[in-house]
């Protein structure tokens, strides 16, 4: 997945200073990529993790098991809109993962973990 979620970060298109690559593992075990895509107009964004989860569904997948998410950043976390997507095709037990570097773990957490009061 780490190579996956890096290799989509290279095709980010963005107006600020972070690229970020995702990948999304799938119950059947596909790994589905994507990347943050920004627009001008700021408000349009399609964050990398939502990318990755629109292609996992797109291919018919229903299960979101795991997602890694790329970003050279010490500290990285989905945003609040992104784990809605987690929990609503992941749920609580979803593995979410993020680097800071190619095989350099930031964090390993469940979506329970990051979000403990997330309402259900």
């Amino acid at each position: 997945m780490s190579r996956t979620a890096w290799e989509a970060r290279n095709n980010a298109r963005i107006h600020g200073p972070t690229r970020v690559g995702c990948a999304a593992l799938s119950e059947s075990g596909e790994i589905f990529r994507g990347c943050n895509i920004e627009h001008r107009f700021r408000s349009h964004d399609i964050h990398a993790e939502v990318n990755a989860i629109s292609s996992l569904v797109a291919a018919e997948q229903s299960r979101l098991i795991g997602i890694l998410i790329a970003a050279e950043r010490d500290r990285f976390t989905p945003c609040g809109s992104c784990m809605d997507w987690i929990f609503e095709i992941g749920g609580d037990d979803c593995l979410v993962l993020s680097e800071r570097q190619p095989g350099i773990i930031n964090h390993e957490l469940t979506a329970k973990d990051l979000m403990p009061f997330y309402p259900h």
